[in-house]
């Protein structure tokens, strides 16, 4: 059984920033991490700017250096990959942890589909990116259905509903447009919501006024067919032609997977339970870090302040250890 300090699940910018932090403090850490290193941001669309500037985006004390004020993707990732050369941190890339059990002893052995582990402190930064909400609707199966939006080429001279009405929503319809796709959002709230970039709202309200993209506000989606979506606007039942879906509706938490490590959950916010000043949960030994600890909120934490969550970890620990 290979022995490690520390064990951080997930290789976000804010576990690697939770490794760099207990690297610092002189513990033997590993990452292990199902894709590759900021994999979420690796799945981002290919052209996203990020809201953040790249200054906030920062982990190890190392500087993120753009001529623009806000960074793009593929910026994040050469960043991030830098980061990860130059700290020297130990990455397991492409092995998925299918367990993690406390032991006798109080270490707690991590198995991997590919390994076992030991450690003594395991943090858990898995994010929320890999679990969409699905709204259970009939239809939301069928392959012309995407939780994920990438590129917008291949939809060129389709018919294309965009379901939801937040930023990665409004992104996709804009590009969606650009590349001559015939754009219909479906969003189930009664205005343009306040999350949305400000400096991309103005250029999607003007393709909604010029028709460019038809948008409809309080739609429910009812039912996805193969070639319509069916929809209710203020009692009436409508159906359109339709070709591809983009349900852009948010993700969440692996709560089967915290719960199964034995971290306890808000029911109501989802939030798995943990102590603010330490990040500990209430499994003793198992800390969170990062988007991960605001349960269902996706809009509470991001890379901004969940970065910081792996110095306070590390602090928690050496406190732990005097």
């Amino acid at each position: 059984m290979n022995k490690k300090d520390a064990i951080v699940v997930g290789g976000g910018p804010c576990g690697l920033a939770a490794a760099i932090c207990l690297k610092e403090l002189g513990k033997d850490v590993l990452v292990i991490e199902k894709g590759n290193i900021v994999n979420a941001i690796y799945r981002y669309p290919t052209h996203q700017t990020f809201f953040s500037s790249s200054q906030k985006l920062e982990i190890g004390n190392i500087p993120f250096v753009t001529v623009e004020h806000k960074p793009n993707r593929n910026q994040a990732l050469t960043y991030y990959r830098e980061v990860v050369k130059r700290k020297a941190i130990n990455v397991n890339a492409y092995e998925k942890v299918e367990s993690i059990t406390k032991k006798k002893d109080n270490d707690f052995s991590v198995q991997t589909d590919k390994a076992e582990y030991q450690s003594s402190y395991v943090i858990v930064a898995t994010g929320y990116y890999d679990q969409p909400n699905y709204m259970g609707i009939p239809g939301e199966d069928l392959d012309k259905v995407f939780h994920y939006f990438k590129e917008a080429h291949p939809f060129f001279n389709k018919d294309v509903v965009v379901i939801g009405g937040k930023n990665s929503s409004v992104d996709a319809a804009i590009e969606l447009e650009k590349a001559g796709a015939n754009v219909t959002v479906l969003y189930r709230g009664e205005e343009y919501s306040k999350s949305v970039k400000p400096w991309i709202l103005p250029q999607f309200d003007s393709l909604v006024r010029h028709e460019n993209i038809q948008m409809e506000f309080n739609a429910n989606v009812q039912e996805i067919r193969e070639t319509s979506v069916v929809y209710e606007k203020e009692g009436q039942i409508k159906e359109i032609a339709n070709d591809f879906v983009f349900a852009m509706t948010g993700y969440h938490p692996d709560h089967p997977f915290l719960q199964s490590i034995g971290i306890k959950k808000d029911e109501k916010t989802g939030k798995p339970e943990h102590h603010p000043e330490t990040m500990e949960t209430n499994v003793e030994g198992i800390y969170i870090a990062g988007v991960i600890a605001a349960g269902n909120n996706a809009n509470e934490i991001f890379i901004e302040n969940g970065r910081h969550h792996g110095e306070v970890i590390a602090n928690a620990i050496k406190e732990k250890e005097q």
